[in-house]
């Protein structure tokens, strides 16, 4: 019967894993190393099996094909993981409550513009965090022209994010005097779970947009801050760097970027930026070649 089994169970071989891997990275830069083939055949099993398919290569078939667009944003949803939570890696956000923000609300307070993005913002904790870290400073920021960017590939956690309510535990790293003034509670679900929405006046810092970046960037304005964070680190080092040098093109002189713990701006792009402590680059203009 076990063996029965196991000849039902769908095979991944080389040349499928390739197809996938090339799809993958033609679609958002992701590069698979071959040491994830077992991840690939864990995680997308599941949609074979949720597709009815009897094989990887129907599966590839399907997603190479014309009428493949949905499943394949099903598959980079499946391949990606949305590790996160509020104001993770810390150290950013009070270099954003310190160094950057203090003349940047001054300079909204006299009618300025002034604009953050958080490139890859999966459920939305990091978008949210800056707003947080803005309202800590500023309350009435939802009255100035203070906006966030929050983008991400995967249309599911944008989807998330846009509704914004998150559980207790999800909950946990946010202050308590912030948790208390900027969200609001919703009541507790049949199964027991405490839940909280965005209070409206953080709902309206904050702009949801489905966005690849390594696909065509709509935005003609400046951005005072990018957070990338734990995002290139799936890239090969081109595609990284090519990123970087688009970030410094859309970031307002003296501008921030700030990246994941694990990665370091090389190549051309990282002469256009300052490092000032842990992951923290200073946008210092010039162009990258």
């Amino acid at each position: 019967m076990s063996a029965l089994r196991e000849a039902a169970e769908p095979r991944l071989t080389d040349a499928e894993f390739r197809t996938i891997s090339r799809i993958l990275h033609e679609d958002s830069g992701i590069a698979l190393a071959p040491s994830k083939m077992a991840l690939v055949y864990s995680r997308l099993v599941r949609r074979l099996r949720v597709l009815g398919l009897r094989s990887f290569a129907d599966y590839c078939a399907l997603v190479a094909g014309e009428g493949g667009r949905e499943e394949r944003h099903e598959m980079l949803a499946a391949l990606t993981t949305n590790v996160t939570h509020f104001f993770r890696e810390n150290h950013h956000f009070e270099h954003l409550r310190t160094r950057l923000l203090p003349p940047l609300v001054a300079r909204a307070r006299q009618g300025g513009r002034v604009r953050l993005w958080s490139a890859g913002c999966s459920n939305g904790h990091e978008p949210y965090s800056i707003a947080l870290t803005v309202l800590g400073l500023m309350p009435d920021a939802a009255d100035h022209d203070i906006r966030i960017l929050a983008s991400d590939i995967d249309p599911n956690v944008v989807a998330f994010g846009e509704r914004g309510v998150y559980d207790d535990e999800a909950l946990a790293e946010v202050p308590k005097g912030l948790r208390a003034r900027w969200f609001q509670r919703r009541p507790v679900t049949p199964d027991g779970v405490r839940r909280a929405e965005v209070a409206p006046e953080m709902r309206r810092l904050v702009v949801f947009r489905e966005l690849n970046l390594i696909g065509a960037w709509p935005m003609r304005g400046r951005f005072d801050a990018i957070f990338c964070r734990n995002v290139t680190i799936y890239f090969d080092a081109p595609t990284r760097e090519e990123v970087w040098r688009r970030f410094a093109g859309t970031m307002a002189p003296g501008g921030w970027l700030y990246v994941g713990h694990s990665e370091r701006l090389a190549g051309p792009a990282a002469g256009l930026f300052d490092l000032e402590g842990t992951t923290a680059y200073r946008f210092i203009g010039g162009a990258a070649r």
